[in-house]
């Protein structure tokens, strides 16, 4: 097979209908867009959402409740039952965690959480700590360090 034997598929393309060419094409004289008025003139103009006047339906749903904290802090959680693949004495830092495959890059601040448990001590150093991570880092005999 070469390039130049490449065809499309028969009936893949179909040809443009070609409005207002004369009554006798089935599409003549107005060409489907009515009689006067905004959409029968060129340019074919009006707002897509508009209805005539009801209250449209994007206001009648309820979208952007509530309220949104420009100040909140997204992080990267991690597991305390995705630290047992660390060995006992080990400094897990954000490096650590990137190279064991637990956290994908350091854009974000990252925060372990309690889900899991830790059998053996690590020094575990991270942006943030849930209280109960901490404790259950601290009753395995490890420690847990806030990076500023």
């Amino acid at each position: 097979m070469k390039l130049s034997d490449l065809r499309q598929a028969p009936g893949a393309k179909s040809k443009r209908k070609r409005r207002g060419r004369g009554i006798s094409a089935g599409q003549g004289k107005t060409g489907g867009f009515g009689t006067k008025g905004q959409g029968a003139r060129s340019g074919r103009g009006g707002n897509p959402f508009f209805e005539g006047g009801q209250l449209p339906m994007v206001r009648r749903l309820a979208r952007r409740r509530g309220f949104r904290n420009v100040n909140r802090v997204e992080y990267t959680p991690v597991n305390l039952g995705d630290l047992a693949v660390f060995e006992a004495g080990t400094v897990v830092d954000p490096e650590a965690l990137v190279v064991a495959g637990l956290v994908r890059n350091l854009d974000l601040p990252i925060k372990v959480l309690a889900h899991g448990d830790l059998s053996h001590a690590l020094t575990v150093r991270a942006d943030g700590f849930s209280e109960q991570a901490r404790t259950k880092i601290e009753a395995a005999g490890g420690t847990a360090e806030v990076l500023s």
